[in-house]
């Protein structure tokens, strides 16, 4: 009895230990489940935003889907990154947590007391020392690749799964195996997928070495296989990883969000006593940083490993598979733009083979448990190849060093989890036509319709108050389909000024040129409210809500003095004059995307001749450019441009187009292309944008 108090009083030392790294790092104010103040900002917000509108969210099955939290571009909670686990907990209880409510804080708790207690089980595998399991437990707490994706992607702080994964691995074999992977397996696929797909590969390598090893009969391997399989298929199916359609996971990135070779020995900001290394742009995704306790520790352990007495090697060969997944993992992790401090080497890939690895872009995560294994072979070598008060001394200073030296960076991250509380965000919309609108409106939609949309937090902000869905999100995966046809649908109520009467519309600066051609000035109202360009359909006719103070749709369109050349470049003001049609500007101009573009400006003078300045895509296959201008839809100019630069065009306006820009008030430019074409298809690069003309410069006169 004695003994088994003594093991119960021991097992709790690691919680201590991580509930005591929580508050040194995070402190106390994220447990505050009504403070949402250190949310307020990039990839915390949208957490916070998918777990604020799923809870308020009917049930749905599966039961991760999320429609509030971006309409036409809804996606499942686990896109959002809200941690689905800890969603699926809070939900039922929903209405009886106070608002706001976010259960962050607890969760990163949970990652530094499981972390403690899965390194204290990894190292209890080769020591049953008490103190040297502890002092190895600080190490692992403190590792900075776990505190710093803390700060940035909440659900990546769960570090502790991987060590479970590498526990279960490296422990004896049990017969009950199935359900510590299971569990393992299910908590990571419901808290993200990187974590899944590192532990999936860990537990594959596992599960065939004990099937080679006959530890597994085939039958109960196989049954073990197909199970599992399908339980992390329905937790992936629950959380809502299948809800994203066609060419959801097509991006871009790998190669760029890399690891570097040198990043286990990269500080980066992350010590007072080691300087950065040069390095290349990516190289964030896969910091492995060990720290300078950890690094201290290395040194320590490079005589026992090369005197050979600890037995390492002999261990090592015990786990081929392992070792082959967790350099699979590495090789993948350093990608085939392979960084070397400041140098890079590129290894070309089949594309279909670059399009597969895409889904997990930030490769350089891919590093973390080769690191974690790493830190683990170096405690081994220390503790096996030193006597025990020897070991005890140098963890007690590679841990002191590690926590002092890393404060460098951890100070940063607990300075953010400290921001001072507060149960709102601040937000400019102040106005009181706000309140209104949510009374008198169903939704609340940004045109044009994307994913991570300008001002999107604010407006997801005020959507979650009023209880109102949304597609003003910011989603690690949207449907690319889903939202070409939401840009479609947009187009169509732009051009024809017909909106959902049951809708709130707040529209990018591009928009607003086109809505303020096409409104319906009897029944809809288009205003600057708080500095976003508001369109509320048929607010006129509403009896309930306040007179808006009457403004000409038109005086939003930005003004042009005559004679003065704008130019379309990315430092420009240019820009504000662009409609539909264009692509981002560059530093030389913009260029035109799709079959047709247009240009929106009001003019303070009488308009007698435009000069544009412009480029074409031409190649040898395609040699002009089909080009028809309409000012205010009069066609004033067709042509073909044959030259790839300089490019100018003179048009001198007839008077009728003079005068009926003078009665419109506005200038309203078409471009239309017969022929526009991708550079892809011209064999120039992999841009599958169809274009026509760079615009470069235009003079009113």
């Amino acid at each position: 009895m004695k003994l088994s108090a003594t093991r119960r009083a021991a097992a709790m030392l690691p919680v201590l230990l991580g509930i005591l790294a929580f508050f040194i790092v995070v402190g106390p104010r994220a447990l505050n489940p009504m403070n949402i103040a250190w949310l307020g900002d990039g990839d915390p917000a949208t957490h916070y935003m998918g777990w604020a509108f799923f809870r308020h969210s009917p049930w749905t099955f599966p039961l991760g889907l999320n429609p509030s939290y971006g309409l036409e571009l809804g996606n499942g909670i686990i896109f959002s990154d809200s941690n689905p686990l800890f969603a699926f907990i809070f939900k039922p209880f929903s209405a009886l947590l106070p608002e706001p409510f976010q259960y962050f804080g607890l969760w990163l708790l949970t990652c530094f007391i499981l972390q403690s207690w899965f390194a204290w089980k990894l190292i209890g595998l080769f020591s049953r020392d008490v103190a040297a399991r502890l002092l190895g437990a600080g190490l692992f707490l403190f590792i900075p690749a776990m505190i710093v994706r803390m700060g940035v992607h909440l659900s990546l702080g769960g570090h502790f799964l991987v060590l479970a994964a590498l526990y279960l691995a490296l422990r004896p074999f049990t017969s009950k195996r199935y359900l510590a992977w299971g569990a393992v397996l299910a908590c990571a696929a419901l808290v993200h997928a990187y974590l899944l797909a590192m532990i999936a590969l860990i537990w594959l390598a596992d599960l065939s070495w004990k099937a080679l090893q006959r530890w597994l009969t085939p039958g109960k391997a196989v049954i073990e296989l197909i199970g599992l399989f399908l339980l992390v298929s329905f937790c992936c199916w629950q959380a809502g990883y299948f809800s994203v359609g066609d060419g959801g996971l097509a991006l871009t990135g790998y190669g760029l969000y890399r690891a570097n070779v040198l990043t286990l020995f990269d500080p980066g900001v992350w010590s007072y006593v080691l300087q950065d290394m040069p390095g290349v742009p990516g190289d964030g995704d896969g910091f492995a940083f060990l720290g300078l306790g950890g690094i201290f520790l290395l040194i320590c352990a490079l005589v026992p490993w090369l005197q050979g007495a600890t037995g390492l090697g002999a261990k090592i060969r015990r786990y081929p598979l392992l070792l082959l997944a967790l350099a699979c993992l590495t090789i993948f992790a350093f990608s085939n733009n392979i960084g070397i401090g400041a140098f890079e080497y590129s290894v070309p890939l089949p594309d279909a083979v670059v399009a597969v690895a895409t889904v997990f872009r930030g490769s350089g995560r891919m590093i973390w448990p080769a690191m974690y294994i790493a830190l683990f072979g170096i405690l081994y070598l220390v503790v096996r190849g030193h006597s025990s008060r020897t070991a005890l001394v140098l963890l007690g200073i590679a841990l002191v060093l590690q926590v002092a030296d890393t404060r460098s960076g951890w100070a940063v991250s607990r300075n953010f989890f400290m921001t001072s509380p507060a149960a709102k965000w601040d937000t400019p919309m102040t106005d009181p036509f706000w309140e209104q609108a949510a009374k008198h409106y169903q939704a609340v939609r940004w045109l044009h319709p994307r994913n991570y949309s300008d001002h999107w937090m604010i407006l997801a902000d005020y959507a979650v108050h009023h209880h109102l869905p949304t597609n003003a999100v910011y989603l690690g995966r949207v449907s690319s389909v889903a939202t070409e046809t939401a840009q479609a649908r947009s187009e169509q109520m732009l051009d024809t000024g017909r909106y959902a009467a049951d809708t709130l519309y707040v529209l990018d600066n591009r928009a607003l040129l086109q809505a303020a051609l096409t409104l319906n000035r009897d029944t809809d109202v288009l205003a600057r409210i708080d500095g976003l360009n508001v369109l509320a359909p048929g607010w006129k006719r509403c009896t309930e809500c306040a007179t808006l103070p009457a403004t000409n749709p038109l005086a939003l369109i930005p003004a042009v003095r005559q004679g003065e050349r704008m130019v379309f470049n990315n430092t420009g003001q240019a820009a504000v004059y662009l409609a539909k049609g264009w692509s981002l500007s560059e530093p030389w101009g913009t260029w035109s995307e799709g079959a047709e573009s247009q240009i929106v400006l009001r003019p303070t003078a009488r308009v007698h001749s435009l000069l544009l300045e412009t480029t074409a895509l031409l190649a040898p296959r395609h040699t002009e450019q089909s080009l028809e201008i309409f000012v205010n839809d009069e066609r004033v100019l067709s042509t073909r441009l044959v030259k790839p630069e300089a490019n100018q065009l003179n048009i001198e306006l007839p008077a009728h187009v003079q005068q009926r820009i003078e009665s419109q008030g506005v200038l309203n430019i078409r471009f239309k292309y017969a022929n526009a074409i991708s550079p892809g298809e011209l064999g120039m690069s992999k841009d599958a944008r169809k274009l026509a003309i760079g615009m470069q410069a235009l003079t009113v006169n």
